[in-house]
Parts: structure tokens; C-alpha cells; sequence
């Protein structure tokens, strides 16, 4: 009992040190050189902020569920094709509706129909694929790679057949980048993000029994058909909401994830879900800020989390992590 308490203690210090170091990167981040028109610059950067703090919030909590479901610290909705899906999406939309989406919904209209198709495809797709091929978890990798290639491929055969125009306006969609993001879509996302966490936060001891797998989440009373539902439902939303606001980002999930199960000590997801939300925000925040502060913009922060999140994923495959 005491050493249950300690590691409670432990791991509520680690967030709480999280929180601290997060916090001092976002203030860092809003004060460093400020000159000039400090309203519109504070303002700029307060929109740029909370993008990076929603993709934060949506990379990991989407990528920590989706590897509670399959119980494997490899997978991510990312490599299993999601976010390939959800550009696949968008480069039908603008190829055989519109450049501006369906008309007469606008931005959040549009977002919400692509989300909608996302989820629907997701849970077609997927939640069928989780359920009959539990036990192989290497058929389930291999497909959803087959799937993610058959998507980005699909991708690339409209974009070649778009106009220049056309395929302008879908790179600056589907390109990874944080300062594009209109504040009314980041606003709307705010407030969905916010009823996912609530939600989500109430079912974290769920998720707890839902990682001793299958059969032992069942015998514990836990329906678990309708719980991967739930749960993949939700992931669906949350890569909507990170590709919708700054582009795919296909390892930044993994990256946080796999540091959030070391650094959390603990493998509670009241423990890990804030750890790998805090360390999305260290990284972006912070990654954010180094780049434009000291590096002056050399290069791109989405280039430099892809190298290291493709590194760790090579470096898991080669440890061989129990599937």
C-alpha cells in the first residue's frame, strides 16, 4: 500500500513538473521579443498558441486510445492510414466539388461533413478490422499500412489530374504548418476539444481495463464492442480536428506517446493522458519558439518532429516491442 502511494505521489509530481515546464514555454513563447504593435502581435501569437495546444491535446490523446484499443505501443491512427484518409477526403472534396468545399456551409460546415465522412469510413473500416483480428496484431499493421498507401496513392492520382489552382489551395490545406489556422475554426475546435477531454476524462479507468485486453476487459463487465466504438469514434474526431487546423503529422503521436508511458511512471491513463498532452505542448511550444528565437527560422518544426518520430518508430520496430 505504501508503494502504491509513492508511485501516486511520484507520478502527480512528474505531471505537476510537466504542467510547470509547459507553462514557462507557453509564457516564453507570448513575451520573447515583443516590439512594436504588441496588440496584433500577442493576438497572432495567442492563435498560433492554442493551435499548437489543440494539436498538442488531439496527437496525443488519439494516439494513447488507439494503442489502449489494439494494446500495441507501435500502432498510431497515423501509420494505420487515418490521417491519409483524411486528406484523401479533402483532395476529393476540392477535385470533384469545389475549391471552397460544398457551397453555402462554410468553414465549420465543411469541416464538420469531412469529419463526419472521416468517422464513418474509420468505423467501417477499422472498428470491423480491431474486433476480428485481435489476435494478429501483425495482419492488423499490415493492413492498415496497405490501406494508408491505397490512400495517399488515390491522393496523389487527383492531385495530379487538379488544375494549378486547385492543388495550390489543397497544399496549403493539407501541409503542416501553424500558422494558418483561422480563428473561428480554432474556436470551434476549442470547444470540441473541451467536451472530448471532459468526456474522455471520465472514462479514464475504463481505459485502464480496456489495456488488459480483450478477454479481461470482458470479464470484467466492460462491453467492448461498444467501448472501441466509442473509442475509435473519438480518435476519428481528434485527427479531424490536428489535420483540419495545421496538416498530417504522422509521428508526432508516436514520439509523444512512447515518452509519455517512460516519463508518466505509471501506467494509470488519469497518469498518462495529462503527461503526453504536456510533453505535446513542450515540444510544440518550445520546439515553436527555439526555431524562430534562436535558429531564426531555418527550418521547420513539423520537419524536425517527423525526423525524430520516424526515427523512434524505426527504433521500436528493430527493439522489437511486445506486440
Amino acid at each position: 500500500m505504501l508503494i502504491n502511494q509513492k508511485r501516486y505521489l511520484s507520478s502527480q509530481k512528474r505531471v505537476f513538473g510537466l504542467f510547470i515546464i509547459a507553462l514557462i514555454c507557453i509564457t516564453c513563447f507570448m513575451t520573447i521579443g515583443l516590439k512594436g504593435n504588441i496588440g496584433y502581435i500577442l493576438m497572432h501569437r495567442t492563435w498560433i498558441m492554442l493551435t499548437m495546444i489543440l494539436v498538442a491535446f488531439s496527437a496525443a490523446t488519439s494516439t494513447l486510445l488507439f494503442q489502449t484499443v489494439t494494446n500495441n505501443r507501435i500502432l498510431t491512427p497515423s501509420i494505420m492510414g487515418f490521417e491519409s484518409l483524411f486528406v484523401l477526403i479533402q483532395t476529393i472534396v476540392i477535385f470533384f466539388i469545389d475549391t471552397q468545399g460544398i457551397p453555402y456551409i462554410g468553414m465549420i460546415g465543411r469541416f464538420i461533413f469531412e469529419s463526419l465522412l472521416l468517422v464513418l469510413f474509420s468505423l467501417f473500416l477499422y472498428r470491423g478490422l480491431f474486433t476480428k483480428l485481435k489476435q494478429n496484431l501483425h495482419l492488423v499493421l499490415l493492413i492498415g499500412i496497405i490501406l494508408g498507401t491505397l490512400f495517399r496513392s488515390l491522393s496523389n492520382l487527383l492531385q495530379r489530374l487538379m488544375t494549378p489552382s486547385e492543388f495550390a489551395i489543397l497544399q496549403s490545406r493539407i501541409f503542416a504548418t501553424f500558422t494558418r489556422a483561422e480563428p473561428i475554426l480554432i474556436v470551434f475546435s476549442l470547444v470540441l476539444v473541451v467536451i472530448i477531454g471532459l468526456f474522455l476524462w471520465r472514462m479514464r479507468y475504463q481505459f485502464d481495463v480496456l489495456a488488459l485486453g480483450r478477454d479481461n476487459a470482458v470479464n470484467l463487465g466492460i462491453d467492448y464492442q461498444k467501448s472501441i466504438t466509442i473509442i475509435l469514434l473519438l480518435v476519428s474526431v481528434l485527427v479531424s480536428i490536428s489535420t483540419a487546423l495545421v496538416g498530417p503529422f504522422t509521428f508526432l503521436g508516436l514520439l509523444i506517446a512512447n515518452l509519455a508511458y517512460s516519463v508518466s511512471g505509471s501506467s494509470q491513463h488519469r497518469f498518462l493522458l495529462p503527461t503526453a498532452f504536456l510533453l505535446g505542448v513542450i515540444f510544440l511550444v518550445g520546439g515553436q519558439m527555439f526555431l524562430e528565437r534562436i535558429l531564426n527560422m531555418v527550418g521547420a518544426l513539423s520537419i524536425v518532429i517527423e525526423f525524430i518520430g520516424g526515427s523512434l518508430f524505426i527504433f521500436l520496430l528493430l527493439k522489437k516491442v511486445p506486440m
